[in-house]
């Protein structure tokens, strides 16, 4: 179970210092949201905020892509020092392409789907695929409700990838905390992207240590 803190939640005035707390916590991942104002109406980081980062932590930079036109972005969120790459299916007419730029890069390649976007867009790319994020709320803004419905998807989509042999991550991101978490790795998810939960606490890193104790008490009484 890997539990990464979503920093689009995270204090903006001292990003580096909130992702330094998040690696004292404990954490190995970081998730940074990429918003441009088209695909989805905010805007947020760009290559710089990743590059800073990088100088300052450790951490697996798991950058996730709300973009439109993704292969465009590649080359710049590579140099800046992204881990992995997560474009959106609903936002790439040939994403098969776009996924093996990104390996081509030496990055991991992730797929998200937006919570109405059935699982059978994978069919063809599964190959091609080190991550599937299975969006637990609509893309674009933080805070928002959980979906339950989804929690069924991410249940088909382990099934697939037990069937098909598939050793990639399995990723939920969208209102995760101590109530919804559990339900997420119970259904099949192994890497839990979290921001409220996490930042939304007088310290953050209690949040993270908590939520990340209840996850794994729940895998353990799994």
């Amino acid at each position: 179970m890997i539990l990464a803190p979503s920093l689009l939640a995270a204090p903006l005035d001292d990003l580096g210092q909130a992702a330094k707390e998040m690696e004292e916590a404990g954490a190995t991942w970081l998730h940074l949201d990429i918003m441009d104002g088209h695909f989805v109406p905010n805007l947020t980081f760009g290559p710089g905020t990743v590059g800073a980062l990088k100088e300052r932590v450790a951490s697996f930079l798991d950058v996730h892509l709300m973009v439109e036109n993704p292969s465009f972005w590649i080359e710049p969120f590579a140099a800046a020092g992204a881990d992995l790459l997560t474009i959106h299916i609903e936002a790439d007419r040939h994403p098969q392409r776009t996924l093996a730029a990104i390996r081509k890069k030496g990055l991991k390649a992730g797929l998200a789907l937006s919570p109405a976007t059935h699982e059978s867009a994978l069919e063809y790319l599964w190959n091609d695929l080190d991550l599937v994020l299975l969006m637990t709320v609509n893309p674009g803004f933080a805070g928002q409700a959980f979906l339950e419905p989804v929690l069924e998807k991410i249940r088909r989509v382990q099934a697939r990838a037990k069937a098909l042999g598939w050793e990639g991550f399995i990723q939920v991101d969208g209102g995760v905390d101590e109530k919804t978490g559990p339900l997420c790795r119970a259904a099949g998810a192994q890497v839990l992207v979290a921001g409220k939960a996490i930042f939304g606490r007088p310290d953050p890193k209690e949040g993270f240590r908590s939520l990340t104790l209840r996850l794994q008490g729940d895998e353990a009484h799994g």
